[in-house]
């Protein structure tokens, strides 16, 4: 109506010029007087349009913060239903979280359960013994522990099973038919958007979700101070889960309510009060994230480690076009839908720093390499001892006369301590950091401040050396060369490393995370691959192609 206001203003101004053009007589100064005031009137009229305008302007900006979610809504009906929750008991259908797919749109988190829930004000202590032991029958489960269960509750829940713990148990279609037939007032057979699958291991990078009130008072200080938020709502523990909490938590969730009428309340419950679900308008949330993991290798491999009895480890698959993150796998096993925070299981071994041995050994011949001191056709002679700071080969009796190449096939120690003692301490830690390693490698925002961050938060940088005294100390310099005394590397940076050779030295963030969209599919957020510079430059395409072929002999001789 106000838009239409502003264009009917301009129509009028339009059809007072023509009228004047069409005329041809001389008015005079009685012409001039109308002219006058009519100059006077068009002012006011487009005053007045320029006013509207403006209101339009404000009415339509508040229109698309309101259809958007960007303000508050004061709808009536939601204001009654708010009313009605007041009567009302009830119980989670699902959270609202957003979820993650992989790269090909497979779901990693959330799917559609069917559960048994009970609603105690509608039960009002006239159990049907008969229709009881129809339930547990349908269930599977002893009327006895059925009874105790329905006889405890003081609010509406899920069966969990008989230990009472973890998700909602699930049931099967044949079962949910006797369940809904068995026609138990207050229990109902009704669907749960389950996170994570119940007995399937988890992926750490994605994390997990519970209960952390130190965790949830430090990152939602201001929702809980003006109650938006409490304590004991779940939150991100680590992984992506915590990364972006804040976008996963979605517009609210559904709850399926016992809905009771004035009359009702003083009566008490009837079977014929009716069971309603609310849930949230809006077509923007829950958020759905795209990784960059291809769920199908991630579960081989999660097999491959089971079968081969790793206890303690990891294992990371890196895109070689782009570096992006396609598994990721840590063990010990985590089960995400039975945790606890602090436990060594939700340890990301991937992103932890450990001692990488021959791995560093890569780094030492690349220094050597970029520092002139070491000539690509060189040999060594190895005799089994290095003859100084207790080192020595792996192999008793050592691998004789070694080409380069051939050092860095059979990893010996020996030839490889004294190429790190023709070195620096800094020329070392320069060519570590060219390489990723001393320093966190995965991708992250260019500028804080955004709604996503840096996305692997448990990321180590890990360390080249502790503590330097004599930047020419030949035992520091040979046992660091051989990826020992202080050096940690993550197997994250490990295999960056390896792509960045592949790129000829050129290195990127790996990614792990490629876009975020709304509920209806569009795109919200893009995540583009991303460079990882370090601050002294690179290492040159020559020394990347010579560390290959050396890693190829490893492959074809070592």
């Amino acid at each position: 109506m106000l838009i239409f206001n502003v264009a009917g203003c301009a129509s009028c101004g339009i059809a007072m010029d023509a009228f004047g053009k069409t005329d041809g007589k001389d008015y005079g100064a009685h012409r001039s007087a109308k002219a006058v005031q009519e100059m006077t009137d068009k002012r006011r009229i487009f005053m007045l349009a320029g006013a509207f305008a403006v209101l339009a302007g404000v009415f339509l900006m508040r229109l698309f913060l309101l259809q958007s979610g960007g303000l508050p809504v004061a709808d009536n009906n939601k204001l009654a239903v708010q009313a009605v929750k007041q009567r009302h008991e009830g119980l989670v259908l699902d959270t609202g979280r957003g979820d993650f797919v992989d790269r090909y749109g497979a779901p990693i988190t959330g799917g559609t359960i069917y559960g048994v829930a009970a609603f105690p004000a509608a039960l009002g202590g006239r159990a049907d013994a008969a229709a009881a032991r129809r339930i547990a029958a349908a269930m599977d489960v002893k009327y006895e522990k059925l009874a105790d269960w329905l006889a405890g509750l003081h609010e509406p829940d899920w069966w969990r099973g008989v230990d009472g713990k973890g998700p909602p148990a699930a049931f099967s279609e044949a079962a949910g038919k006797a369940i809904r037939a068995a026609g138990f007032p207050g229990v109902y057979l009704l669907p749960y958007h389950i996170r994570y699958a119940e007995g399937l291991s988890g992926i750490h990078a994605i994390g997990f979700i519970g209960q952390h009130p130190e965790l949830t008072a430090r990152m939602y200080a201001p929702e809980l101070a003006r109650g938006a938020r409490r304590l004991s709502d779940a939150v991100g523990g680590m992984g992506l889960e915590r990364s972006l909490d804040r976008l996963l938590q979605g517009a609210g969730p559904t709850v399926a309510y016992r809905a009771r009428s004035a009359r009702s309340e003083t009566r008490g419950m009837s079977t014929a009060d009716e069971l309603k679900v609310t849930s949230p308008d809006n077509s923007y949330y829950p958020l759905t994230v795209v990784t960059t993991l291809d769920l199908g290798l991630q579960r081989k491999l999660e097999a491959y480690a089971e079968r081969n009895g790793l206890k303690e480890g990891a294992i990371v698959v890196l895109d070689a076009r782009n570096a992006d993150i396609a598994a990721i796998v840590s063990r010990p096993a985590m089960y995400p839908a039975a945790i606890s925070p602090g436990e060594e299981e939700t340890v990301n071994r991937a992103l932890r720093a450990a001692t990488p041995g021959s791995v560093f050994k890569l780094v030492t011949e690349a220094a050597a390499l970029e520092a002139g001191r070491l000539h690509p056709k060189e040999t060594f002679r190895c005799e089994g001892e290095y003859g100084k700071y207790g080192l020595s080969c792996w192999l008793p009796g050592g691998h004789g006369e070694l080409t380069l190449t051939e050092a860095l096939a059979q990893s010996c120690n020996v030839a490889f301590a004294e190429i790190a003692e023709r070195l620096t301490a800094d020329e070392l830690g320069r060519t570590a950091d060219r390489l990723g390693l001393g320093r966190t490698v995965g991708w992250q925002a260019a500028k804080s401040g955004g709604p996503v961050g840096r996305l692997l938060e448990e990321e180590e940088a890990g360390r080249i050396f502790a503590q330097i005294t004599d930047k020419r100390d030949g035992g520091l310099l040979a046992q660091t060369g051989i990826g020992q005394r202080d050096v940690s590397v993550t197997p994250l940076q490990g295999a960056n490393l390896i792509v960045t050779l592949l790129r000829g030295g050129d290195m990127l963030a790996p990614r792990i995370v490629k876009e975020i969209r709304y509920a209806d599919g569009r795109l919200m957020l893009d995540l583009p691959i991303r460079h990882a510079p370090s601050r002294f430059g690179r290492v040159s395409p020559a020394t990347a192609r010579a560390l290959l072929q050396g890693m190829e002999a490893v492959v074809s001789d070592g």
